[in-house]
């Protein structure tokens, strides 16, 4: 029997987005109910509520019952099956998104890790009950289910880490996370006029510091990489014909149309007209 199935179908303005939410639902399973074994196209992550199940991949079969839960990769042949005598009861949700796989492996879920154990089981539970109730009619239920899927995986994460254990960014050396929140702050703020100095402030780091880790991690300046990063971006602003290269420039951080155009002609060898001429 079927107690909840929710369908979401991603319009195109969520195309290349980190999360894309495709369904979700849970469902009391008749004795020996199978699927697969199969192919899918996103990821779909199943929590068992009670009741017991066969999960098989390519490199392994596991038995599991209330508390643990399984994902099904894309492209990764797979197939589950509810007991003869003691079905499970199992909520699923289903997604993809640019970022689906990392989130994944901070939970320490992979295809060839694919099962996980909840030692909270109440705080899932309330995980996807919210999920289930973003799923009704609202203006914000697309916002309330993404808000929701997030808070889902949020939890898989923590759970995958014992007290006392220290995720995987604890062990990156603390040059490459400064970096990190450097390239962070560039991608979210290129788009208006800062300096140098705001960016270094930014991470608590000095200028001159910066640029020289800057320079052994890239091989380049902060100035530098901030430039291309800016005319990359400018460069796929041109193929939109309705932005005129003064507004192009002003989306990525250029008042000036004339340095920009300077500054876009020295990184792409011809002038921006000429540019999106050709």
């Amino acid at each position: 029997m079927r107690a909840f199935k929710y369908v979401h179908r991603p319009g195109p303005h969520e195309a290349g987005t980190d999360l894309k939410l495709y369904y979700c639902g849970m469902e009391d399973c008749a004795p020996g109910h199978s699927w697969g074994p199969g192919l899918k196209d996103h990821y779909k992550i199943h929590y068992v509520h009670r009741g017991r199940g066969v999960y098989r991949t390519p490199w392994q079969t596991y038995e599991l019952s209330a508390g643990y839960g399984f994902l099904v990769s894309p492209d990764t042949v797979s197939s589950y099956q509810a007991d003869l005598d003691e079905p499970w009861t199992y909520s699923w949700a289903a997604f993809n998104g640019v970022q689906a796989k990392h989130y994944l492996q901070r939970a320490r879920l992979s295809p060839e890790q694919p099962v996980f154990e909840c030692r909270r089981p109440e705080v899932i539970e309330g995980c996807l009950q919210r999920m289930f109730e973003a799923g009704k009619s609202s203006p914000s239920r697309d916002m309330k289910l993404l808000g929701a899927l997030y808070d889902f995986l949020s939890v898989l994460t923590d759970e995958a880490y014992e007290e006392g254990d220290m995720p995987p960014e604890a062990f990156v050396p603390m040059r490459d996370r400064y970096v990190k929140q450097a390239l962070e702050f560039i991608e979210t703020n290129y788009s208006r006029n800062f300096t140098i100095e705001e960016l270094a402030q930014s991470i608590g780091l000095g200028r001159k510091y910066l640029s020289r880790l800057f320079k052994e991690a890239l091989g380049v300046s902060p100035q530098h990489f901030l430039l291309r990063y800016r005319m990359d971006k400018a460069s796929e602003l041109m193929s939109n014909g309705e932005l005129s290269i003064g507004q192009i420039a002003y989306s990525v951080g250029y008042k000036d149309q004339l340095l920009f155009s300077r500054m876009f002609k020295k990184m792409k060898g011809l002038a921006p007209s000429h540019y999106r001429n050709r």
